[in-house]
């Protein structure tokens, strides 16, 4: 086994992905990280080999089924494996079978933080020139809050994702969206069902990936004594040294709450009167600079429609005290029918980016919970958040009444 000494940003499960490993394997070869919140820079762990894939030929099986099955390349499987390109596929013979090829850019190596987004905006930037990127703000911590844009229709859609920082698994599934829509309308194809040429023209869409960059941080890596805020977020946190419940913002000021649409009635239902791990709204409508950055975005470019994404739930709401537009409830129905989601009309509350949206621009607004569970979501579960972002989003794009 080899030794390996923690930096910092690492956690099990980008340690596992950057060495081929199972977060189970880092675990086996070190049973104390579970019984720890986080790892600490210059902590040592041991880590074992990767495990080779092995797969036993079947009657009938050929190179090329097999690199196909594995979406490898026979290249790869012939250096692995002298001499199968020459016909030795013998039933019964054991290939070594390397890695899949990734063909995508936005992938999860682990938790996905600001580093990670950062890289594939850069990425995405530079494969797809259409794609813009800006700065709409930056964090209480001075982290950049981007905005990426897409299309050059007349009609505005704003999404953000990761206003609650234990939430932060929105983030690349809004990311993978856009990758596969830049990727299809690159190509001229079609993305389920739907034509990124249409909504390129009709559409621009305004994205803001991660609203909540510091708060994802804590959640994903905590905070040791030399964090800025080490004592206040203890104190916040009830000295517990574990933050992934936290939704917050790294002020203990809950973003979600924090948008002006009958703040004070929020503020006086949740009853949180000091700075939390969640529902507490600040001391007044956007004092937090990642909600004020947001709400001057769609005052700048006031938008058409408007989702937040959020997690879990599996829900769309829709309604906000009766301001909703006539078209709210049949669109959100449509959204709900492309993802499998149930559309929810919502009472009893106030405050969030959803509900100042529609009451400001009388304009459809969209929460949306992503994923079934208890946040953070597991990562096994991107794939399919994923795919249901793309859907929803592509409801109100392909949608005919707001064209």
């Amino acid at each position: 086994m080899q030794q390996y000494i923690i930096r910092k940003g690492d956690t099990v499960s980008r340690i596992a992905a950057a060495f081929g490993l199972t977060p189970e394997h880092v675990i086996q070869g070190n049973p104390w990280v579970v019984k720890q919140a986080y790892l600490h820079p210059g902590q040592i762990v041991f880590l074992p080999s990767a495990p080779r894939r092995r797969y036993a030929l079947q009657v009938g099986d050929s190179v090329e089924k097999v690199a196909s099955l594995f979406n490898v390349s026979i290249d790869e499987l012939e250096k692995l494996n002298p001499g199968v390109v020459s016909g030795r596929c013998q039933p019964g013979k054991v290939l070594v079978i390397p890695p899949s090829r990734v063909n995508r850019m936005v992938v999860l190596r682990g938790e996905y933080g600001p580093f990670d987004l950062e890289q594939d905006i850069a990425a995405l930037i530079e494969k797809y020139p259409f794609i813009e990127k800006d700065i709409i703000g930056y964090s209480v911590l001075g982290k950049p809050l981007h905005l990426i844009k897409i299309g050059r229709g007349s009609r505005h859609l704003h999404v953000n994702a990761a206003l609650h920082a234990n939430e932060w698994l929105t983030s690349p599934c809004l990311m993978s969206f856009v990758e596969e829509y830049a990727t299809a309308y690159a190509r001229g194809d079609r993305w389920n069902g739907h034509s990124p040429q249409e909504w390129f023209n009709n559409w621009t869409i305004w994205a803001v990936p991660m609203a909540n960059p510091d708060g994802v941080e804590l959640v994903q890596e905590g905070a040791g004594p030399d964090h800025i805020h080490f004592d206040n977020l203890m104190k916040w946190n009830g000295g517990r040294l574990g933050f992934r419940h936290w939704k917050a913002n790294i002020r203990g000021v809950d973003l979600g709450d924090q948008f002006p649409a009958h703040w004070e009635e929020e503020t006086s239902r949740r009853g949180v009167r000091g700075p939390a791990p969640r529902d507490y709204s600040g001391l007044a409508p956007l004092c937090e600079p990642e909600a004020a950055a947001l709400a001057a975005l769609a005052d700048k470019i006031p938008g058409d429609a408007a989702v937040s994404l959020h997690s879990q739930g599996g829900e769309i709401y829709w309604n906000y005290r009766g301001y909703e537009p006539e078209e709210s409830e049949a669109l959100a129905k449509r959204m709900a029918e492309a993802s499998g989601y149930r559309a929810v009309k919502l009472t009893g509350s106030d405050a969030g980016y959803k509900d100042w949206f529609i009451q400001k621009f009388h304009k459809p607004g969209f929460t949306v919970e992503l994923g079934i569970g208890k946040n953070p979501l597991p990562l096994g579960d991107f794939e399919d958040m994923a795919l249901e972002t793309g859907l929803i989003i592509g409801a109100i794009l392909t949608d005919v009444k707001l064209l």
